[in-house]
């Protein structure tokens, strides 16, 4: 179920909680199609404008050869010479994500779509029906949903967010609820819907976005995704799916974590040499995404 996207109106003097301050679109094509017509000029066509000019927003598309760093907690490091940042939505400052784009740098901002977290300021509007099973190693965060109207207008909401704090794209995390024990009855079927669900509205508001692991859902999901973010395709020997992204021209950020990527260097050097043979972005990471180490394959 579609609601209506949403656009922010006077940003340079919104609160720093631009959820304050954001409007339904069609609120306002309505009130610039009143003012066209209240102007004159016999237009026919004049209320369609604004809705042609909203159809018209341009959408950054990444490159497979794109460069990037994730970080999703702790202060952002914003000296890496990469093409592409990966940060938190909500915890990052606007200030960040300007810094970093004056540097010429594109952000890509990551929520939670498939699962809630109780530590966000917008946890609150998430009903108790919406909500499933706990995820397993997470503390706090539940599965979600993702047929809920209420969950997809929480997710519009933050959409509009990720617009309003110039974010130029989005990584919508946990988007393979129906793999795991939700506590939902959702099916491949559902999580293709709910998946493309994201796509159009990300797409609606000039935003790319990128697939999250969901390595068995690529065949169908590849054309609506701008690029995949991956972790551990090494480690699960699953990076030879990602060949259809690849010979797309998307590019595939994968993460690897596993210990003996970390201290030992020949083995890294071998797991970037298979990286790169499959044109894959191949970052090594702590599990925390801290920044507290970092090894890029190139």
């Amino acid at each position: 179920m579609l609601a209506s996207t949403k656009v922010t109106i006077l940003q340079a003097a919104q609160p720093e909680d631009p959820m304050k301050a954001v409007y339904p679109l069609s609120t306002v094509l309505l009130m610039a199609a009143a003012l066209l017509a209240g102007c004159g000029g016999g237009d026919p066509d004049a209320e369609e404008q604004p809705l042609a000019a909203a159809a018209a927003l341009a959408t950054w598309q990444p490159r497979a050869t794109d460069t990037w760093q994730w970080q999703l907690t702790g202060t952002i490091n914003t000296s890496y010479d990469v093409d592409v940042y990966d940060i938190d939505l909500f915890e990052t400052p606007r200030s960040v994500i300007r810094a970093l784009k004056a540097q010429g740098r594109r952000v890509v901002c990551y929520f939670a779509a498939g699962s809630s977290e109780n530590w966000r300021p917008d946890f609150g509007r998430f009903q108790a029906a919406d909500m499933g099973r706990p995820l397993d190693g997470w503390p706090g965060e539940r599965w979600l949903d993702t047929r809920s109207a209420n969950v997809r207008s929480i997710m519009q909401a933050r959409l509009d967010l990720a617009v309003a704090k110039g974010c130029d794209g989005v990584e919508p995390d946990n988007v393979d609820a129906y793999a795991n024990a939700s506590g939902f009855p959702l099916t491949a079927r559902t999580q293709i819907e709910f998946n493309r669900f994201l796509a159009r509205e990300a797409h609606a508001r000039g935003l790319a976005i990128g697939l999250k692991n969901t390595v068995e859902l690529l065949r169908q999901l590849g054309p609506d995704f701008d690029f995949a973010v991956n972790e551990e395709c090494h480690q699960y020997r699953e990076c030879e799916a990602y060949a259809g992204f690849i010979a797309s021209g998307k590019p595939v950020f994968n993460a690897e974590y596993a210990r003996r990527w970390v201290i030992y260097p020949q083995r890294r050097r071998e797991l970037c040499t298979a990286s790169a043979a499959l044109g894959l972005r191949t970052l090594v990471l702590p599990l925390g995404l801290d920044d507290s180490f970092r090894y890029s394959c190139g």
